[in-house]
């Protein structure tokens, strides 16, 4: 319970978007409905058995967890915890409508409250500049893009536009902050996955848009060029797969999930709403690509897990 950190929510991330790129590729291609519902109860299971565990090191470990709140770079990740929970509302929802929209309210409020508090911080000043990385979308990007898919799934179509334009003109704004410090000064080895959610705004914005102003029949063409830019930002990560790799594989592993399960999931949405080519090619390479890669993590996690496990010192009697 105390090693337990909030980047360990990347994990609901990656299997909840996973699970909403299937039920997508069930209505499309007539796959098996029971994957992605396996997969939503999964992530619905994984966020609830994470939840529990970080209240519990806030009752027993206060003083812990208070402390990564104050840290500098690994703050904002905290803003995993509603992200997901609005991502678990979404998993639950077909089986639970009732209960999942009071998860997704508790979600929405929470990712505002703790945007509030985390930009106002911000604000305030003396920053250091190498303490700006891609983590500061988590927040307002991540998670008002989050909210406005949300938001249009339980019907709330307006709350979904003004959670949509909290993402979009937060991004444009953190944009050029990230990129200058990327540009003057190298990550360190140790927070090189933090790029794999500098992935993640264009896809997941487009899934928001496609999701607040659905285009049944003709090209969406905002969402289509969100899904462009994203596309080109997972080229550029494949470019610098080998410097990334220099990172020992942990649990921010996840952070790069939150965009590869988005990029098919939004080809798919325009899919399903009439693009064609190439979104339609794409949407399948995608949707491939991110089932290998995510499935791999998520092996590779439960490797790590078990070597965890057998490493912590047993007692003899």
């Amino acid at each position: 319970m105390l090693t337990l950190k909030p980047v360990m929510f990347g994990a609901v991330l990656g299997i909840g978007g996973l699970a909403n790129g299937w039920r997508v590729a069930s209505r499309l291609w007539g796959v098996p409905a029971q994957i992605g519902e396996t997969l939503a109860y999964l992530a619905f299971a994984v966020w609830a058995m994470l939840t529990a565990l970080y209240a519990l090191k806030w009752l027993r470990h206060t003083a812990v967890a208070r402390e990564e709140l104050r840290h500098p770079v690994q703050a904002p990740v905290a803003a995993l915890i509603p992200v997901t929970t609005m991502i678990a509302s979404l998993a639950i929802a077909p089986h639970a409508p009732v209960l999942g929209w009071w998860i997704y309210l508790t979600g929405a409020l929470g990712m505002l409250g703790f945007a509030v508090w985390s930009i106002g911080g911000l604000w305030q000043g003396g920053r250091e500049h190498a303490a700006t990385t891609p983590i500061l979308y988590l927040p307002i990007v991540g998670g008002g893009f989050v909210a406005a898919f949300a938001s249009a799934y339980f019907g709330q179509g307006d709350a979904g536009w003004m959670f949509f334009g909290m993402g979009l003109l937060s991004w444009l704004g953190l944009e050029s902050v990230v990129l200058a410090r990327l540009f003057t000064l190298k990550l360190p080895v140790e927070l090189r996955a933090t790029l794999g959610i500098h992935l993640a705004p264009a896809a997941v914005g487009s899934v928001a848009y496609s999701a607040i102003s659905p285009v049944t029949g003709a090209t969406n063409h905002v969402a289509l060029l969100l899904l462009g830019y994203g596309l080109f930002l997972a080229l550029v990560v494949l470019r610098l797969l080998p410097w990334l790799r220099e990172q020992s594989f942990g649990p921010g592993a996840w952070s790069y999930t939150f965009g590869v399960s988005a990029l098919p999931l939004a080809a798919l949405r325009l899919v399903e709403q009439g693009a064609g080519a190439p979104v339609v090619q794409l949407a399948l390479a995608l949707f491939i690509a991110a089932n290998l890669i995510i499935g791999r993590i998520a092996l590779r996690s439960l490797v790590l897990v078990g070597q965890f496990a057998f490493a912590r010192p047993q007692t003899t009697t």
